[in-house]
């Protein structure tokens, strides 16, 4: 089910302008391509198959469909500028209410289409009295925009008010119905209205930034445009980007600004992946989604984040999901993205990138590398990263005691391929072995068994640019293991340290380059050892566990932007689309996560730890993720390490 129905946008061509000229010029500009862009969309528009014989037929659509006077203006001006660029037509009509009865056989004719300006209400009232949303569907010519003709190519149209009294009239809608041939707002002839004030309102800071909140306005000098083509939409000159009250260069004179296709798996779980979803539609991202629940069950920060949503009814159904990609992909062009964030979807991930050439990201061919622990020690030692002695399970019984003759018990024996702590066995001695085997018949095959390793468990957590650099770096600090937590139904407490040290860095980024991992968010498991163990190191020293090639679970992403003042969403999604870090970070803290379950009681009630503690978040773990994070959530950061301890016992000591 997809919610948002273009049409015919495959196959035309749309260019969105301000103007097409410099201002007072009576030519089309040369700036940033736009001359060259025309010229050849309109070769290939009057090449098209099925296309009546004939010179070139532009069609203009007037903004002013009963003031004829101001129409003729503008069929004169613009039939002189179209000529001044030496551009020959055949003829050129202008559609207004005059002709108003023939629009279906001036549409059908047309090769150019040309979306006048003027009053964006007074156009966007003609263009619906005449159903040119439905006169449109499989035009395959080009769609040229100007001013307020742009601005009523999008969707939901933002009319900004622009005459005297519209500012101050309640009745002043500014969200209007459009013709739905793209998603990208903008406010043109920046700087002719840059400074321009409505009813003692300024344009920008008084009247957009406000209404910039969950939307996004892209605004440009005339000369400068937005290409719709295939699908796929950039930007070409100086322009800027108005979102959440704030303006932002994102594009300079003669550079292009891409407007990629993301398709996102699974973004409404876990919940906060809402979040990145947000930080690409922030940064000008077409972001896709492909999920097995209803749209209205979305929260609105995702409803707000989707350009695209596509319910599929089981995401584990790869058929059903390919061609929830392929839809995506004939309706919107080349997919630049495909990404979940999600572990249990790493494998489908990289099916799809293969299958859809999405070069972005992990094929096939690599991924048993990053999700079995088994191939993981390949890269690891080709890295020269100290690792815990590992054996496949389906080696047999004997070859395993042969293995813990080496090692010593206990020995933890996991899933070769799993998540987490599922699934995960500690095992003391030869009978308990014995008896894990016989337990395990039909499956023992696809476990590992691995040496003990005592020490304090830590994440290497980072985001890595397309040259394999990192953005962003954090480190976790795991006291209690997340297998005893699951299997004795303890408590989770856990906290984000405010530096990351030298050698965790050392080893985090060796480890990165060793598995040639790129433009991802990891996160690295280390083992800090707690004494001496020969070929591994001293104590201190950091020894490898896991890669996972996706963020931390839970709300640990949260707890980094507490930790350090940021916005790790931010910084993801700026790698995604500039490939560089753009988000600053703040005054760093220690930031802890004490969670409770349930089933137990404790000494002191929620009340009071709200009493007492300033917190940065309160929240209840989703049921599917409580096993190994806990049922309610409190989340607090702290000037020092000290403070951290206190608040964990004051959390979760039982009654």
């Amino acid at each position: 089910m997809e919610v948002d129905s273009r049409v015919g946008l495959f196959y035309m061509t749309l260019i969105l302008t301000g103007s097409p000229t410099r201002y007072g010029e009576d030519r089309f500009t040369a700036d940033n391509g736009f001359l060259d862009t025309v010229k050849l969309e309109l070769a290939a528009a009057c090449l098209r198959p099925g296309r009546t014989a004939g010179g070139l037929r532009i069609l203009m659509v007037s903004a002013a469909p009963d003031d004829m006077a101001f129409t003729d203006s503008v069929l004169d001006g613009m039939s002189r500028c179209v000529r001044n660029s030496g551009i020959e037509p055949s003829v050129i009509t202008m559609l207004d209410r005059r002709n108003s009865a023939r629009a279906a056989e001036l549409v059908r004719d047309a090769d150019w289409i040309v979306l006048c300006g003027g009053h964006v209400p007074t156009q966007n009232r003609f263009l619906h009295e005449i159903r040119l949303k439905e006169l449109l569907d499989g035009f395959d010519g080009l769609v040229m925009g100007c001013s307020a003709g742009s601005m009523n190519c999008a969707g939901m149209v933002y009319s900004h008010p622009e005459l005297p009294g519209e500012a101050a009239d309640p009745r002043y809608s500014r969200w209007l119905t459009g013709l739905g041939l793209t998603d990208i707002r903008i406010i043109p002839h920046y700087y002719q209205v840059r400074n321009a004030a409505i009813d003692g309102k300024r344009l920008f800071e008084d009247i957009a930034f406000p209404d910039s909140f969950n939307h996004s306005f892209y605004t440009f000098p005339d000369g400068g445009y937005i290409l719709v083509k295939d699908g796929r939409s950039t930007l070409h000159g100086t322009a800027w980007e108005i979102s959440n009250g704030q303006m932002r260069q994102i594009c300079s004179e003669n550079q292009v600004y891409t407007f990629m296709n993301f398709v996102f798996i699974s973004p409404h779980f876990p919940q906060t992946y809402s979040h990145f979803c947000a930080a690409l539609k922030r940064n000008g991202v077409n972001v896709l989604g492909i999920a097995d629940t209803p749209w209205d069950a979305l929260n609105d920060e995702l409803k707000w984040a989707l350009s695209d949503y596509y319910q599929v009814r089981n995401l584990e159904d790869y058929d059903e999901v390919y061609r929830a990609v392929a839809w995506f992909a004939h309706k919107h062009g080349h997919i630049d993205w495909i990404e979940s964030n999600n572990e249990y979807w790493l494998e489908q991930d990289a099916r799809l990138r293969t299958d859809f050439n999405v070069t972005t990201g992990l094929h096939t061919d690599r991924i048993s590398g990053i999700k079995n622990k088994s191939e993981m020690k390949r890269f690891y030692a080709s890295g020269g990263i100290p690792t815990a002695r590992q054996i496949k399970a389906c080696e047999g019984l004997d070859a395993v005691l042969a293995f813990t003759r080496k090692t010593g018990f206990p020995v933890i024996a996991k899933p070769d391929n799993g998540v987490g702590a599922s699934g995960t066995f500690k095992i003391h001695s030869d009978s308990e072995l014995q008896d894990w085997f016989k337990s395990h018949e039909s499956d023992f095959g696809g476990f590992v068994v691995e040496e003990f390793i005592t020490g304090l468990l830590t994440s290497y957590d980072a985001v890595y640019d397309s040259k394999g650099e990192p953005l962003f770096e954090s480190m976790g600090v795991f006291p209690t293991p997340i297998m005893d937590i699951v299997h004795g139904k303890l408590e989770t407490c856990y906290w984000v340290e405010k530096d990351v040290p030298a050698a965790l860095r050392r080893i985090g980024r060796r480890t990165v380059k060793a598995f040639g991992i790129t433009r991802r968010f990891v996160h690295l498991e280390f083992f800090k050892l707690d004494r001496d163990r020969e070929g591994l190191g001293k104590k201190g020293d950091f020894v490898g566990l896991e890669v996972n090639m996706r963020p931390a679970g839970g709300f640990t992403p949260d707890m980094m932007n507490f930790a350090h003042s940021t916005d790790v969403f931010q910084i993801w999604a700026d790698m995604v689309a500039f490939d560089q870090r753009r988000k600053t970070a703040g005054e760093q803290y220690w930031c802890a996560y004490a969670s409770r379950r349930d089933s137990h009681r404790y000494v002191h009630t929620h009340e009071e730890i709200l009493a007492r503690y300033d917190l940065c978040m309160c929240e209840r773990m989703p049921d599917a993720l409580s096993d190994a994070l806990g049922n309610q959530v409190y989340i607090a950061r702290f000037t020092s390490r000290r403070d951290i301890e206190p608040f964990l016992e004051f959390v979760c000591r039982k009654a």
